[in-house]
């Protein structure tokens, strides 16, 4: 007979070995549904691994892919912190998207317009995740159900506009718009699509860092989450879940602008494949470390590049790179349990 025992403390290594844990158990677990579709196991991870990071080209668009998912994770990853549960990046990163794609389709000099489409798809992104906050502390509303709930509110408005004002005229199909030329973010490596958002990105992660270990504010938000009963003696509750909101939104909304600066140029239904959503086992996988999401939207990146090479080659559904994104949260969660838990055999000598 076995039994979970609280633990009295956690080895260190143990925390940091976490992550990788989990994404081991995951690809364990997915190896089988491999083998169901007829594939080699070590054959397919090898495509995917070789089609998301096996030359330059091929890492670049990884990166590429790990932008929108670096600041949806640090978004969850924040507001996680305070426990405000913002399931709602990716409504945040869709209202980022339109509104820079407004801002962007305005003659202005480039640097002008890169700077204001950030500005502006931040305070979208902010001004959506500020209603489940508001709705949470004036009316108690469930913030998991409000900010989720959001997210379909966000993607049929934006459905509306491709459909209605911004529909393409002449060839009928519903999209936005383009941004001006001069408002595209600034290709970082010839022949490939590195852009400006994606060092934006990576930069954003230690800042981010800085803030939570560093800050007033961060301190705030970590005391919010760890014991809100004991902060309410000395902090102001509601003011630190309404920072932490427009923090969080911004940095989702931040998502949005660079897939229309960078990737897009315009507003179209698919423009995010649920990069919010991915945000949550992002920020899972990197423990609410901002400096852990960084190379845990890599992971998640890679595999959704390699997913669909990997299909290619070897036949098994690209939908595997969804079941490994799910897998991976799971996991993350039954990890997370023996930090405080460790298993003791009944009748075992201590």
């Amino acid at each position: 007979m076995f039994r979970l025992e609280a633990r009295t403390s956690t080895p260190a290594w143990f925390n940091l070995a976490l992550p990788l844990i989990a994404i081991a158990a995951t690809l364990i677990l997915c190896s089988g549904l491999i083998a169901i579709a007829g594939a080699g196991v070590i054959e397919a991870y090898g495509v995917m691994l070789s089609a998301s990071l096996g030359d330059s080209y091929a890492i670049t668009e990884t990166l590429v892919r790990a932008a929108p998912m670096i600041f949806t994770g640090l978004a969850v990853a924040i507001a996680f912190r305070a426990k405000f549960w913002n399931i709602g990046a990716e409504g945040q990163l869709l209202a980022g998207a339109v509104a820079s794609c407004f801002v962007g389709a305005i003659p202005m000099p480039g640097t002008l317009a890169m700077l204001l489409m950030a500005i502006v798809g931040a305070a979208a992104g902010a001004l959506v995740a500020l209603v489940p906050a508001t709705l949470r502390i004036k009316f108690k509303v469930d913030d998991v159900v409000s900010s989720l709930l959001l997210n379909s509110v966000i993607y049929y408005a934006l459905m509306a506009l491709i459909e209605g004002p911004w529909k393409d005229t002449f060839s009928g199909y519903p999209i936005s718009p383009p941004i001006e030329d001069s408002a595209n973010f600034p290709v970082l490596i010839e022949g490939t699509r590195l852009h400006l958002g994606v060092v934006v990105a990576l930069i954003a992660a230690p800042l981010c860092w800085f803030l939570i270990a560093r800050t007033t504010l961060g301190f705030r938000i970590r005391v919010t989450g760890e014991n809100p009963e004991a902060a309410r003696y000395g902090i102001s509750v509601q003011r630190v879940l309404l920072s932490t909101a427009l923090l969080s939104g911004a940095l989702a909304g931040l998502a949005g602008v660079g897939e229309v600066g960078g990737v897009h140029f315009q507003v179209m239904s698919d423009i995010s494949p649920g990069y919010g959503y991915s945000g949550i086992v992002v920020a899972m996988l990197a423990r609410l470390n901002p400096l852990g999401v960084v190379p845990a939207a890599i992971f998640l990146a890679a595999v959704m590049t390699g997913a669909e090479a990997m299909s290619r080659a070897t036949g098994v559904p690209a939908f595997l790179s969804d079941v490994i994104q799910g897998t991976a949260l799971l996991a993350m969660l039954v990890a997370l349990l023996f930090t405080a838990y460790r298993v003791r055999r009944v009748g075992a000598q201590t």
